[in-house]
């Protein structure tokens, strides 16, 4: 009899050891995955911050009747495809990750282009408006590398749990599914060339 008791005593604390096991693994990860979707709001609301300022910029800088028409075009198309896209922080993949960079890589080149003609005009680069939005405009380009960077690391995290044995199993289990990171633009590990 008193055989028996240790056995179901050595198998209760064998289960509550798993159970607690389980429970804490899973709640790990439920809380890893809730930062990446926090992460991914934050990284879209800098991304939203930058889209609400160029109506404002595109406003300025209209006013200089000489203004190359095909380049503000480029910026207001650029938006219009990079507010399009938008991704649910729960269904980030490869492939969707890859069109919101795309997309907002779009932008970031017409804006540049912006910022490349704005330089024929000295009266538009004095104009307090266009100086204002312009400061505004780095401002959010520094936010947006922020939040990035914060993103892949609050995913780092995330991925190296839900891969790591044995959280592994029980991740494949309950659906936990690994994130994508942020890539560096194509050809940015190249250094530009200068030419005078």
């Amino acid at each position: 009899m008193n055989k028996k008791w240790i056995i179901w005593g050595i198998v209760i604390v064998l289960v509550l050891i798993l159970y607690f096991n389980l429970k804490g693994g899973y709640n790990k990860m439920v809380a890893l995955d809730e930062q990446v979707k926090t992460s991914w709001a934050q990284v879209e609301n800098v991304y939203q911050r930058r889209a609400d300022l160029i109506p404002n910029l595109v406003s300025t800088v209209k006013g200089y009747a000489d203004f190359e028409k095909e380049t503000l075009t480029g910026v207001i198309e650029a938006r219009a495809k990079a507010t399009a896209i938008n991704i649910n922080a729960g269904q980030l993949n490869e492939q969707s990750m890859k069109q919101f960079q795309e997309s907002q890589g779009a932008l970031t080149s017409a804006l540049s282009k912006l910022m490349v003609v704005v330089e024929k005009y000295p009266d538009l680069k004095a104009n307090q408006n266009f100086l204002e939005l312009q400061a505004q405009l780095e401002g959010t380009e520094n936010r947006i590398a922020t939040e990035r960077r914060t993103f892949n690391e609050v995913v780092q995290n995330y991925n190296t749990t839900i891969r790591s044995f044995p959280r592994n199993i029980f991740a494949s289990m309950f659906g936990f599914q690994p994130r994508p990171n942020f890539a560096a633009d194509a050809g940015a590990s190249k250094a530009p060339e200068v030419k005078f």
